[in-house]
């Protein structure tokens, strides 16, 4: 009887998997069928780009202070009574 419920949990496992893939290869499908007919309008056009020039902010390397330190200070405990 466990054997019957094994194979049932992977009967569905196997159905679920091709219908969520299914959708989303045909959700995909009509991405592409949509978008052609608008791509191909634009590339008979190509319209040269201009390049942009690149600036890059740079910052000036500032030198480290030197560390300065107070005298240490000494630590006192309490003797418990």
């Amino acid at each position: 009887m466990d054997f019957i419920g094994l194979l049932y949990l992977v009967l569905l496992f196997i159905a679920c998997f091709f219908v969520v893939h299914f959708i989303k290869l045909a959700a995909i499908g009509l991405k592409s069928i949509r978008k052609k007919p608008a791509e191909q309008k634009e590339k008979k056009e190509p319209q040269p780009e201009k390049v942009q020039p690149v600036y890059y902010i740079v910052e000036k390397k500032r030198s480290r202070s030197k560390a300065t330190y107070s005298q240490p200070k000494e630590i006192q405990f309490k003797d418990k009574p």
